[in-house]
């Protein structure tokens, strides 16, 4: 379960207070994934960040009752000085798992070759966001979190390989999305919410999200 109670989050931009989250409550179960509707600017990666623990509420509690992600794509996590082999090995000890089955798995899925041995401040882009796509699918989770802004890969054969291994992943976990397209909550989540101007409106369904939705950015 996760719970976020009566919070609240907004930034300073410089000239206005920008507000993401405005006392708002809402818990998904385990089971019931959960899609979030939102038009870009609105604080999509921010709120994801936050169900991770990666940003803080200004205000209120988020309640953590189960195996959440960080999110799908996330490269803060990893140190630029370190190795690859020494990144994963301090990851699977984290999470308390064997180091050497988390260290195979990814090597073997990010597919780095001699670089797995290298710091990671020397990797491309695309290393580097294979990487840390194959550590986070070296890990379990119970909630699993994908912001459709999240870092891509154009390296055809591991989007396969990845892609094959995440959707048997997501078949016993319960995912929550951000996007600001319908079409790309459809495939995952039966209840939607709608977040615009610092509210979050939940409801049932996909389709009485969409319709909020559109009325607001387009009516």
């Amino acid at each position: 379960m996760l719970e976020f109670a009566n919070v609240s989050k907004s930034f300073w931009t410089g000239k206005q207070r920008k507000v993401i989250l405005d006392r708002a409550s809402f818990r998904v179960e385990l089971g019931n994934s959960l899609g979030i509707l939102a038009p870009n600017g609105t604080g999509k990666t921010t709120v994801i960040n936050m169900m991770a623990g990666l940003e803080k509420p200004d205000e209120g509690e988020i309640n953590r009752a189960c195996r959440i992600s960080f999110p799908l794509g996330f490269m803060g996590g990893v140190v630029n000085r370190h190795t690859g082999t020494e990144n994963v090995r301090y990851i699977a000890r984290l999470y308390g798992l064997d180091p050497d089955y988390v260290e195979a798995f990814v090597r073997w899925l990010a597919n780095i070759d001699e670089y797995f041995d290298l710091a990671v401040g020397t990797y491309s882009s695309g290393m580097r966001s294979r990487f840390c796509f194959s550590i986070m699918l070296a890990l379990d989770f119970d909630i699993y979190l994908i912001d459709e802004g999240m870092p891509s890969t154009t390296d055809v054969e591991f989007n396969r390989r990845a892609g094959a291994i995440l959707r048997d992943r997501l078949k016993d976990a319960t995912v929550i999305i951000v996007s600001h397209q319908a079409a790309t909550l459809e495939k995952f989540c039966r209840s939607a919410a709608v977040l615009n101007h610092g509210q979050l409106t939940m409801f049932e369904t996909l389709e009485e999200a969409k319709q909020l939705y559109d009325y607001e950015t387009q009516g």
